[in-house]
């Protein structure tokens, strides 16, 4: 329809109106966060289709008052929802989205923050798709408001990274140390022994995680290459593709036919849309290799000094090795109930169970070392 001609203004009025519908609808099958963030999706759309009620009224257009329900379309998604829980119907809707990002981006009447409150919808519904491990985004701002303090996943690996390097690096130096105790020696080769495996634990942690991220990105780099080759030279087969996608996902024929052509419309969202769908991956958060190794050597050294620490301050023929051991013990349980505890957070399995993991694997490989340490330094004796 031309860009002249105000009755466009009917079918963007049909569109917020009908998505707002769906998104309150939506927001009484869950709660918390995805609540919070689906009502004001709701509002946003509010928002936009009080702007083209608007215009229609400036040129003399009486704006249809909405229906109260949902077209069969949105019904289908909101019985898939309450049947099967809002994850089913997740990657829909933010396909869906997807497909809409740009359709302000050449309207002439249309309020400067829409064009980025659509994109920010699609990236409401990509984000929610990965809080089984952290928490939901919700779109950065509401129409004329500031904006959210919802937090970003992040994708790179550094926090996962961080959290299992410290991990690693306490059950690890602890069982070395406690290992060169058992042999008891004296302090100084124990301190000497726990910086040692500090340094090359870290130093092969950090190269380890920055090989593995970096081989993966080249590895994932080169399947978009291959995918963007293929959407250049067959764009007609990779549409037939999406067609069938959103067809398998629930789409009707004529449905998933509009949401492929329109996505299809802009290359680059259409490579991102078929990497994802096809490969399952985010061409713009395939991970930072050099964020992920400092972020390991760094976590790892943290954790393999806890044990280390009581060594600093006992050292010399005189002092004591009953004490620096006993610290040192004291301090690695308690560490490890705490990383326990972290990872638990993170992961969702529960802080008790992973606090509990953590100190029976760590003891267990302390125990262990400590007992072979005892062995040889006896036999050495």
């Amino acid at each position: 329809m031309s860009k002249s001609d105000p009755r466009r203004f009917l079918d963007y009025l049909s569109a917020e109106q009908n998505a707002s519908l769906l998104y309150r609808a939506l927001a009484d099958t869950v709660d918390g966060d995805r609540r919070e963030a689906l009502l004001e999706l709701a509002d946003i759309e509010d928002k936009h289709a009080e702007h083209w009620a608007a215009k229609l009224a400036e040129h003399g257009i009486e704006a249809p008052s909405p229906t109260g329900g949902l077209d069969p379309g949105d019904a289908e998604l909101l019985s898939r929802a309450r049947a099967l829980g809002i994850d089913g119907i997740l990657e829909t809707l933010e396909q869906t989205e997807a497909a809409a990002e740009g359709m302000y981006d050449d309207e002439p009447d249309a309020l400067p923050t829409m064009s980025t409150d659509e994109r920010d919808h699609a990236e409401t519904f990509r984000q929610m798709r990965s809080d089984q491990s952290q928490t939901v985004v919700g779109p950065r701002r509401a129409l004329g408001s500031g904006g959210e303090a919802w937090h970003r996943v992040d994708r790179s690996g550094a926090v996962r990274a961080a959290v299992f390097g410290v991990s690693d690096g306490l059950v690890s130096n602890t069982a070395l140390v406690m290992g060169f105790a058992g042999a008891a020696p004296n302090n100084s080769t124990i301190l000497f022994a726990g910086l040692a495996g500090l340094l090359a634990g870290a130093f092969s942690m950090a190269a380890g995680e920055y090989v593995s991220v970096a081989s993966q990105r080249d590895l994932f780099r080169r399947e978009i290459a291959m995918e963007e080759s293929e959407l250049r030279d067959k764009p007609e087969e990779e549409q037939k593709e999406l067609e069938l996608i959103y067809r398998a996902k629930g789409l009707s024929r004529e449905q998933a036919g509009m949401v492929a052509a329109q996505i299809m419309t802009d290359p680059k969202i259409a490579l991102e849309t078929l990497a994802r769908e096809e490969l399952g991956l985010d061409p713009n958060e395939l991970g930072n290799p050099i964020k992920v190794a400092i972020s390991s050597f760094i976590s790892f050294a943290i954790g393999a000094s806890v044990v280390v620490l009581p060594y600093l301050f006992f050292t010399g023929p005189t002092a004591s090795t009953s004490i620096p051991l006993l610290l040192a013990v004291s301090l690695s349980l308690m560490s490890m109930i705490i990383v326990g505890s972290v990872v638990g957070r993170l992961s969702g399995r529960g802080m008790i169970f992973s606090a509990a993991r953590q100190l029976a694997w760590g003891v267990g490989a302390a125990v262990v070392t400590y007992g072979v340490g005892r062995i040889i330094g006896v036999n050495i004796g």
